[in-house]
């Protein structure tokens, strides 16, 4: 039986059409407890940069996940972040 006749004679399946449900989180910005989703490709500086506008900032967001991302260079997707509100300077 050669490749071509498994396809001839394949069996037809069924996929399951369940996409897998997001987490329920908030992740605008403007809301007081903010989160994000880390993505592939993504760095604290460029989080810090989206939520506020200064790519420095990445700190405010290490300090507040420590407990997640021990080493601020090593954060993965699918991993949820606390944004914290940024706080003016004295």
């Amino acid at each position: 039986m050669g490749l071509f006749d498994f396809f001839q004679k394949g069996k037809e399946e069924k996929l399951p059409t369940a996409t897998p449900k997001a987490p329920d989180i908030d992740l605008h910005p403007t809301s007081e407890l903010t989160k994000h989703v880390v993505i592939a490709g993504d760095s604290l500086s460029k989080i810090a940069k989206k939520y506020y506008g200064d790519s420095m900032k990445w700190k405010l967001i290490h300090d507040a996940n420590k407990e997640l991302i021990p080493k601020p260079d090593l954060i993965h997707p699918g991993q949820i972040l606390v944004i914290p509100q940024d706080t003016p300077s004295k």
